[in-house]
């Protein structure tokens, strides 16, 4: 099934980017008629490198030359999550939109900061849940509000990857960085799309946070029971010792189930199962649609921040998503710290 793609706004935008690494670099390549001005990075040869390949774009070692260069209005802001509320307010201060990488922070009482401001300057400030915007999830998501599966019962997810040779040694598993270990990496995906597709807050939140096999101080797995109001349940593990990489999610309604397989890449072809209940229960009927093209889900982001911006409205909801995801992260840490002072 295929995506269509178009990245359009009604006004061509000045763009900065303060990180140059991967996701800087995935940022960047969806620009489109955007015009890149300035990329900022601490090591000045991959700020050097990003912006050779947009004409008029320059380079710096300096954060604070993008939050104060004139023309551009919007940054996208993709640093090691310690760094990423504190840029973003200084953007905000100087009513520049923004689109910053999740979790946008290392608390919710940061982001919270990052919400008053950016009300207060009238901005965007968009948290970056790309996830949303893969084909098989805007497939389900659409399914869902069709009625398709009825009332959604409980959703089941898993999401994890091995790590590599060194990942000890990197900036993920420095709390003081990162904001923590597995449960803000790829649980906080994980948490997002729950709540996405309940279209509900989750009211009881419980869990387990362990470290089995890196030698480190934050987890390298996390265990979540996250319940609504009305008793749905979202069952979820997200993990750092998934030695295939691994992407699978399931949402179980009362007449039909969706499950997701596989992102692209290392993690398998990108796939959604419809299983749908006939009167007569047993087999149910089955659809499968995949999804073999590139990654798209960064363009539509983008796309759809852009017509936040347009819109002229200031939507934040994204953050609110983000504080919420954190809220429920640092419950679970709390828990822990009860039964072990690591965490």
């Amino acid at each position: 099934m295929a995506v269509e793609l178009t990245v359009t706004s009604p006004q061509q935008k000045n763009i900065g980017i303060i990180g140059c690494g991967l996701l800087g670099n995935k940022r960047a390549a969806v620009l489109g008629e955007h015009r890149l001005c300035i990329a900022a990075d601490t090591e000045i040869a991959k700020a050097k490198q990003l912006a050779a390949n947009y004409p008029g774009a320059v380079a710096t070692s300096s954060w604070q030359d993008v939050v104060n260069h004139a023309d551009v209005d919007v940054v996208f802001i993709s640093t090691t999550p310690d760094q990423l509320a504190a840029i973003t307010l200084a953007c905000v201060a100087n009513g520049k939109h923004v689109l910053v990488e999740k979790p946008a922070g290392t608390s919710s009482a940061q982001l919270r900061q990052v919400l008053e401001q950016a009300d207060a300057k009238n901005v965007v400030v968009r948290v970056g849940f790309n996830h949303r915007f893969h084909p098989a999830m805007l497939k389900a998501f659409a399914l869902i509000n069709e009625g398709a599966i009825g009332e959604i019962m409980f959703i089941r997810a898993r999401y994890g990857h091995g790590g590599r040779v060194g990942y000890d040694k990197e900036w993920r598993m420095n709390a003081q960085i990162s904001g923590g270990g597995e449960l803000i990496d790829q649980g906080f995906h994980l948490i997002d799309l729950s709540r996405w597709f309940l279209q509900k807050d989750f009211t009881s939140v419980s869990g387990a946070v362990q470290t089995y096999f890196w030698p480190v101080s934050v987890e390298d797995n996390a265990f979540m029971l996250l319940k609504t109001d009305e008793n749905q349940v979202a069952w979820l593990h997200t993990s750092w010792t998934e030695w295939k990489n691994l992407f699978n999610f399931e949402i179980m309604g009362r007449t039909g189930k969706l499950q997701i397989d596989g992102l692209g890449g290392s993690y398998g072809l990108e796939q959604l199962a419809f299983y749908k209940m006939t009167e007569a229960m047993g087999p149910p009927q089955s659809t499968i649609w995949q999804f073999p093209q590139a990654d798209h889900s960064f363009a539509l982001e983008f796309e759809s921040f852009l017509k936040d911006i347009a819109a002229g409205t200031r939507n934040n909801a994204s953050l609110h998503d983000a504080i919420a995801a954190f809220a429920i992260a640092e419950e679970i840490y709390k828990q822990a710290q009860k039964e072990s002072p690591k965490f």
